[in-house]
């Protein structure tokens, strides 16, 4: 993936070391150029010099091309004119803000911006929105190492025990919306066709997670 991140701080570097890491395609921006020194040497990834908000500076981070972008300044209304350009005029695919005034951040996931609001757990939040975007959590814990997380489940598991979906230590199902109405599963419990189903799981194990739905999400 092509990732714009738009801020040098450290939820910003730490994020693109990690992406880096996984050989994904990272371009910084960052207004300061002494933010460059966050990154460790050697760094693969691009970094560019100025505001976020320029439609200039993020069409050289090739914003046009882009799979992602992820504003995490310290302010924000430059995150939210950064994101709000990013999906409104680029049309990126995958567009994530942090925003620290929760009412701010209620309205934008509304306008279809999911937000975020320590570092670590940022990080985490964003890594797992970037690349398990059919799993948006519903809640997350600690630092971000268990997750709730809600999905339909696809028409081939009809039929199936949900029991059959645990993993130890990694996964489980602990509820399911059925026709409307909550219900915790029993071991027995088989599943149906619409069923809404919260897993709780680990962070490490949403690409696991993803594998029983890739044939329902064709990713």
């Amino acid at each position: 993936m092509r990732i714009i991140i738009v801020g040098c701080g450290r939820t910003g570097s730490a994020l693109a070391v990690r992406l880096s890491e996984e050989r994904h395609d990272v371009r910084l921006v960052d207004r300061e150029q002494s933010s460059r020194r966050r990154l460790p040497a050697g760094f693969p990834g691009q970094f560019l010099e100025g505001n976020g908000f320029s439609r200039a500076v993020l069409e050289q981070a090739g914003i046009e091309h882009a799979d992602a972008l992820v504003a995490v300044t310290s302010g924000d209304n430059t995150n939210i004119v950064t994101a709000r350009t990013a999906k409104d005029t680029y049309r990126v695919p995958i567009v994530l803000a942090r925003i620290y005034d929760p009412w701010r951040a209620d309205m934008y996931r509304e306008l279809g911006i999911p937000t975020i609001a320590s570092v670590r757990w940022t990080v985490n939040q964003i890594h797992q929105m970037l690349l398990h975007r059919h799993l948006t959590p519903e809640l997350a814990f600690g630092n971000g190492e268990t997750l709730l997380v809600r999905s339909q489940l696809p028409a081939y598991l009809t039929g199936r025990r949900l029991a059959e979906f645990d993993v130890d230590s990694e996964i489980r199902v602990v509820e399911v919306t059925r026709a409307g109405r909550s219900l915790v599963p029993a071991h027995g419990t088989a599943a149906e066709p619409g069923d809404l189903v919260t897993f709780a799981v680990a962070a490490t194990a949403l690409g696991r997670l993803r594998g029983f739905l890739d044939k329902e999400l064709g990713t």
